[in-house]
């Protein structure tokens, strides 16, 4: 079996900080008890060596041996693969699992990620762009998604690769208290954030960029 590596930014400023993409690859890695290394990439300096991986110059990127995978949702199906702790066996829960992984990310991500952007940058409440997006968020994602999850514990059957992207889709929301009136959300974000394997990740990667602060 090859080596995995995963390569993220060396530095990044302290708001991102816990939400950092490679947080949903190293929370996977840690699911299935795959062995792998951390390298960094510049987050200041993004050169034609990192562009050759991640052409947006985005992190992060996993290589497995001669194959270089960038997007979160690509690493983890590519994953998904090699652990049945990250997808179903079953054909049906398999299937399942990749519908959520894509409705997370092209569904439920395309509304909570502007929306965080306005709660970034300060937005007041009440603008017509806060009006805007806080509806679109919560009127046609958050409320299906609370009704989805009020019958279930985890997306596909069993705890999957399609609950790391949910879980941190949603969890962006809910620093902002997003998740104030969906008690089935919130209470989603939070036991698949209890898991050992999500806390591991994510004190990893506050420790990443920790060290690089003190360097």
């Amino acid at each position: 079996m090859s080596e995995l590596v995963l390569t993220t930014f060396d530095w990044v400023p302290e708001m991102p900080r816990g939400y950092v993409r490679d947080l949903r690859v190293r929370w996977a890695l840690e699911e299935a008890g795959l062995p792998y290394r951390v390298e960094s990439t510049p987050f200041r300096d993004r050169n034609a060596g990192h562009f050759a991986h991640q052409p947006f110059g985005q992190a992060p990127w996993l290589t497995d041996g001669d194959v270089s995978i960038f997007e979160s949702g690509a690493i983890l199906l590519h994953l998904g693969e090699r652990s049945d702790a990250l997808l179903p066996a079953d054909p049906r829960g398999r299937s399942d699992a990749k519908e959520w992984l894509f409705a997370a990310l092209n569904s439920v991500e395309m509304a909570s990620l502007p929306w965080s952007l306005l709660m970034f940058s300060g937005e007041s409440e009440g603008t017509t762009a806060w009006k805007l997006f806080d509806g679109f968020l919560k009127v046609h994602r958050l409320q299906h998604m609370e009704k989805v999850l009020a019958g279930r514990e985890w997306l596909a059957g069993t705890f999957s690769v399609a609950d790391i992207l949910m879980a941190d889709v949603l969890r962006l929301v809910d620093r902002f208290d997003g998740l104030a009136a969906y008690s089935a959300c919130r209470d989603y974000v939070a036991r698949t954030t209890a898991r050992p394997s999500f806390v591991k990740a994510y004190a990893d990667q506050m420790a990443h960029f920790a060290a690089a602060d003190a360097a």
